[in-house]
């Protein structure tokens, strides 16, 4: 039998686009097994593949170009593909079926990318970064406060990607909240972006109020008794990580407010003003990461010159203490000098008088030192 015999035969493709189309991925590299429900660790960077018809999951069946192939042999529903950081190889296949950018498929596959929102012909890419807050006992200069990670998405009109980098952000259960609103979900892959951006958004206030925490445990020990002994180290390294956080939260305002004003075809209109709650939001977390880094920048100024105005009341105390021993040092330094004709010399009562007249002068600075608040 032919290659495209087989093809035929595994895939049931009836149509000539849809089997020239296989047969060429055929030709090029292994087919991508894309018929696991969940990835394994070990295994394909597929997460899940799902069809949705009217907000209900339809029942799994045949690879992804058959499912691709039944949707717009239909017309209605879309195909949600979930990825967990795939190599080249493995979206190559899936980049040509779907007839994705270069650019964009690029973008998706090496990460590291600025969130961002950008059309290809019929096709929306968004990048989303993720956050999430790491636990610690206690906050040292060398702590991890806040750990990123990416999700980009590929919008068309009956299909969503998700490609995730990162151990954290998944969207299992995003999907089972998604699939409990049949309503929201049938208006399409937008309902999709549009949950995604949500979910991101949430989990920025959700850190944001984490790192609230640590900075109240640093503003007190800074402004406590023995503040200037506070380590300055843990201020530097929160300001790190909230530059981490800005870098992922600020730059995603300008996308969301064009998915919520400019049209977009495969944006459904409903959806818009859902976008305008989610930029709502994000306007929050980004005017409270602000305030966070002037604040830290108060604390830091603080604590600097808490300790300015220590080493002042050293440095007072130091000098204090140099001018009363210098009394005894002067008087003593003068009758070291072993003279044999200096006043009082064998006079009984001389040592006596030269170690009271010593103790009353260093009495004397003391008390002067002492109510001047440098002692």
């Amino acid at each position: 039998m032919t290659m495209a015999g087989n093809l035929r035969k595994v895939t049931g493709l009836g149509t000539v686009g849809g089997l020239r189309r296989v047969a060429r991925l055929a030709r090029r590299r292994p087919r991508v097994d894309l018929s696991h429900p969940a990835r394994s660790p070990l295994g394909s960077s597929v997460v899940n593949c799902v069809t949705y018809r009217d907000g209900v999951r339809a029942p799994r069946g045949g690879d992804l170009v058959e499912t691709v192939e039944r949707v717009r042999k239909h017309g209605h529903g879309f195909v949600w593909l979930g990825l967990h950081e795939p190599t080249n190889d493995e979206f190559a296949g899936i980049a040509e079926l779907f007839d994705l950018h270069p650019l964009a498929v690029e973008d998706a596959v090496e990460a590291h990318q600025r969130p961002k929102v950008e059309r290809y012909g019929e096709t929306l890419f968004a990048v989303f970064k993720t956050v999430c807050y790491v636990e610690h006992e206690e906050l040292t200069e060398t702590s991890e406060v806040v750990n990123t990670g990416e999700i980009m998405v590929f919008v068309g009109r009956d299909f969503v990607i998700t490609v995730r980098h990162g151990r954290h952000g998944s969207l299992g259960p995003l999907r089972e909240e998604l699939e409990s609103d049949t309503t929201q979900l049938a208006k399409g892959p937008s309902a999709v972006l549009h949950a995604i951006a949500d979910h991101v958004v949430d989990d920025y206030l959700n850190v944001i109020d984490s790192v609230q925490e640590d900075i109240d445990k640093v503003e007190t020990d800074v402004f406590a008794a023995n503040g200037a002994r506070a380590d300055p180290g843990r201020i530097y390294q929160l300001k790190r990580e909230l530059l981490e956080l800005k870098r992922a939260v600020v730059p995603l305002g300008r996308p969301l407010l064009d998915l919520a004003d400019r049209p977009v075809r495969v944006i459904d209109p409903e959806i818009q003003a859902y976008f305008r709650d989610v930029s709502d939001h994000l306007l929050r977390a980004t005017e409270q990461i602000a305030a966070f880094d002037e604040l830290l920048n108060s604390i830091l100024q603080a604590h600097l010159a808490q300790v300015t105005v220590a080493q002042n009341e050293d440095m007072r105390k130091i000098t204090a203490w140099a001018a009363v021993i210098a009394v005894p040092t002067m008087v003593c330094g003068m009758y070291g000098m072993n003279f044999d004709h200096m006043p009082e010399l064998h006079w009984r009562f001389g040592y006596p008088l030269v170690v009271g007249v010593i103790s009353v002068a260093c009495w004397v600075l003391y008390r002067g030192f002492r109510r001047n608040g440098w002692l």
